[in-house]
């Protein structure tokens, strides 16, 4: 798996504020522990409290090809196929086979199976990792494993509840909303992550204290910018 372009771009645009080691590297080796934990997975995707946006990496079109077709070689006997059209869902509100079939009618291309786990700093949450497979099982008995590559908690689990890969759409946005927010908008990511509390919170804080050294808000968050800089 590689890292979608505008995921590039998002790191691109972070700039200083990705300061703490090379962040697609990062990514790079995130997405090879996880092959090696489960080799059909075709896409990852990492919701950053810490940079208010979704990083994405995901298998090539090639890799996702080779791989449909392995499932169909496995699910060539004895499967049934699920109708794409004039289903809005099960008649059993309680059907949870029923739901795993619609949920499939409208999957992206090559996900059968997804896992989502909250990410976790000093018992917080401070974003979510999503997982997405080629099979149905990609992810069955590895909750526990999976979670120990990310600093994730597996009892938050939540299996399939993401089959179209809405997180990738996210991550196309990133640099766009990047590119919006304001010097003073990331630095106050950066406090909330830091400190566990709301954005609302952070830009209080940082209004404070550029109040208390007479400066302003902009002022105070480019002086953040510069310290973040300095070498370590």
């Amino acid at each position: 798996m590689e890292p979608i372009p505008e995921t590039v771009r998002a790191i691109e645009e972070l700039g200083p504020f990705a300061a703490d080691g090379d962040l697609l590297d990062e990514l790079r080796l995130l997405g090879g522990r996880v092959s090696a934990l489960v080799p059909d997975c075709v896409g990852l995707s990492l919701l950053s409290a810490e940079h208010g946006v979704t990083f994405t990496l995901s298998a090539s079109d090639t890799q996702v090809d080779v791989l449909d077709a392995i499932q169909c070689l496995a699910d060539a006997s004895g499967s049934t196929t699920t109708r794409i059209g004039g289903e809005s869902g099960p008649d059993d509100p309680l059907d949870e086979e029923a739901w795993r079939r619609s949920a499939a009618a409208t999957a992206a291309r090559g996900v059968v199976s997804s896992l989502t786990m909250p990410l976790l700093t000093e018992g917080v949450v401070t974003g979510a990792v999503s997982l997405y497979g080629a099979s149905s099982q990609a992810f069955t008995g590895l909750h526990e494993q999976l979670a120990a590559v990310f600093g994730a908690w597996a009892p938050g689990a939540v299996a399939n509840a993401d089959l179209s890969f809405t997180t990738r759409r996210e991550a196309e946005q990133a640099p766009r909303r990047l590119r919006d927010e304001s010097t003073t908008d990331r630095v106050a990511h950066l406090v909330a992550h830091a400190h566990h509390v709301s954005l609302e919170t952070a830009h209080q804080r940082i209004r404070e204290a550029a109040a208390r050294a007479g400066i302003t808000e902009e002022q105070f968050a480019e002086a953040m910018v510069r310290l973040r800089r300095r070498p370590r």
